[in-house]
């Protein structure tokens, strides 16, 4: 593979997700921080406006806004549609500064701690996943991988992308714990990136924990689309833990249980992140699967 001259940190892609924007600012602010030798990183706030205002976007959620077929729409023009077409023609394969590796930083009000999210199980991806285990095993590592290859998101306008994110914490709230460990795992990134460049060798474990994406559950709703049911209290708080057949997801207003019916056990991530309501989506389902490194 070729080597990595290039990286991007985004932060601000929405702009009530503070975490990644201070830590842009602080990066600007202090480069050396993030210097390394063989290549070159950039930083962008991605949606500055939508910052400015202390809202997750202006018009439309912008990390949707990347397939190829709206940045090719000219019809599309929605502020956050405009801001994709210009970090695309920058940063994106063939822009004016085309990017090797974006980093996308996000935080959310779901209990995910540290998450580290694959774009795809590319080897290079896999390779920094399991490197990134090795050095912090209370990073989780979740595979959303998107089932097209037009993807929607913003780490994916080049070859490699990743997406961090931290929470519990709440919009347009810095957490001063989660914004140190986020950038140690930028450097870490950083870090692998820099071995990788010099072929270095490197010992990491053959076999990492993942924890990968099956399906998004909608909370209840009534004949009109309102929701009748909340996350049940022994639910909330406890992403990346065991929900097993007959365990409780919701619980309706009127204090009635609404179990999981699957037939095996499952992981859910993202659970009552608040903006995901808008998305209809009350959380992820994962398996959590033991990913087998390929031979190099």
């Amino acid at each position: 593979m070729s080597l990595i001259n290039r990286v991007v940190i985004v932060g601000g892609t929405h702009g009530n997700e503070l975490t990644g924007i201070y830590l842009v600012k602080k990066f600007e602010r202090s480069p050396q921080l993030i210097q390394r030798k063989s290549f070159t990183i950039n930083t962008i706030i991605a949606n500055p406006k939508a910052f400015e205002i202390g809202r997750r976007y202006v018009d439309t959620d912008l990390n949707r806004c990347f397939q190829r077929s709206c940045l090719q729409n000219p019809n599309l023009a929605s502020y956050e549609a405009q801001r994709a077409k210009v970090i695309y023609s920058t940063f994106g394969t063939g822009g004016s500064q085309q990017a090797d590796l974006v980093i996308d930083l996000h935080s959310t009000t779901s209990n995910m701690g540290l998450t580290f999210i694959l774009a795809s199980k590319h080897p290079f991806d896999l390779q920094l996943a399991a490197y990134i285990s090795c050095v912090n095993p209370k990073v989780r590592i979740l595979c959303s991988a998107p089932k097209t290859q037009d993807n929607c998101y913003l780490d994916s306008i080049c070859q490699f992308g990743c997406t961090i994110e931290v929470g519990a914490v709440a919009q347009g709230v810095l957490d001063a714990n989660l914004f140190q460990k986020t950038e140690e795992l930028i450097s870490t990134i950083l870090d692998y990136v820099e071995i990788y460049n010099h072929k270095a060798s490197i010992k990491i474990k053959d076999t990492f924990t993942i924890y990968q994406s099956i399906k998004t559950v909608d909370y209840p709703r009534n004949e009109v689309r309102e929701i009748r049911a909340m996350i049940h209290p022994r639910l909330q708080f406890r992403d990346y833990e065991a929900l097993h057949p007959g365990e409780p997801m919701f619980l309706t207003f009127d204090g009635k249980e609404i179990i999981y019916e699957g037939e095996s056990t499952v992981y859910p991530v993202f659970i009552n992140e608040a903006a995901y309501y808008e998305k209809g989506v009350a959380m992820s389902l994962t398996q959590k699967i033991q990913e087998i490194l390929p031979e190099s």
